[in-house]
């Protein structure tokens, strides 16, 4: 019987999420998440969603060693560990190469807290990080390095990281990426000055209301 069988599932759902959101095509980016009980599930590597099974999934330790699983893990899971062992507060991490993040991460520094889901969903700016080769753990050091508090990394040539504490908040950080940076890339292509928030503005933004969403039982 394949352990964690359910959570492997929700892996599943999540990379198919990612490509019907766009932000991946093909066997393209990867889904991971930290297990109670100190490990941590990956998607394989280079293998396509759609015809993926829970099987597929493979559970790592925190040093990349196989536990569970007949395939080989993500080439970029030394970078997710990284994350992972330096950032004990995610618990998922999601890898796109979603076009319009990487599109700004070509000509902007940073993709700037001017929109309110910018602030609601990613907690503020998320910055570009420089380019480091693909399966590198570098990749997980810069994110690290440049997330701040922020739920998301750009990757300069290369995508976009997006984690949280749950696959749906990493999830929403990711779409809401994309569609912000999409409009930053629209409003920057009329050449005209664009309309910033002031500091007080986007800490006004950030304050919980207490109304949004439904109740939790």
């Amino acid at each position: 019987m394949t352990i964690y069988r359910e959570e492997r599932q929700q892996l599943i759902d999540c990379a198919r999420k990612m490509e019907r959101y766009a932000l991946v095509v093909l066997s393209g980016g990867n889904v991971s998440m930290r297990m109670p009980d100190g490990n941590f599930l990956v998607t394989p590597s280079a293998m396509g969603y759609d015809n993926m099974q829970p099987e597929d999934i493979v559970l790592i330790d925190a040093s990349g060693r196989t536990l569970d699983g007949i395939r080989r893990p993500s080439s970029d899971s030394a970078a997710l560990l990284y994350i992972f062992n330096h950032r004990p507060d995610i618990n998922v991490v999601l890898h796109t190469h979603q076009p319009y993040a990487t599109a700004l991460g070509l000509v902007c520094d940073e993709l700037p807290a001017d929109f309110v889901t910018v602030i609601d969903e990613l907690n503020g700016a998320v910055a570009v990080a420089p380019f480091t080769r693909s399966s590198d753990e570098g990749m997980g050091q810069l994110t690290v390095q440049y997330a701040g508090s922020a739920r998301a990394v750009i990757l300069k040539h290369h995508g976009a990281m997006a984690f949280g504490k749950s696959i749906d908040q990493a999830l929403s950080a990711a779409v809401y990426l994309e569609s912000a940076c999409k409009s930053y890339l629209a409003a920057l292509s009329t050449g005209l000055d664009i309309a910033k928030l002031t500091d007080e503005q986007i800490a006004d933004e950030s304050q919980e209301r207490g109304y949004y969403g439904q109740p939790e039982n």
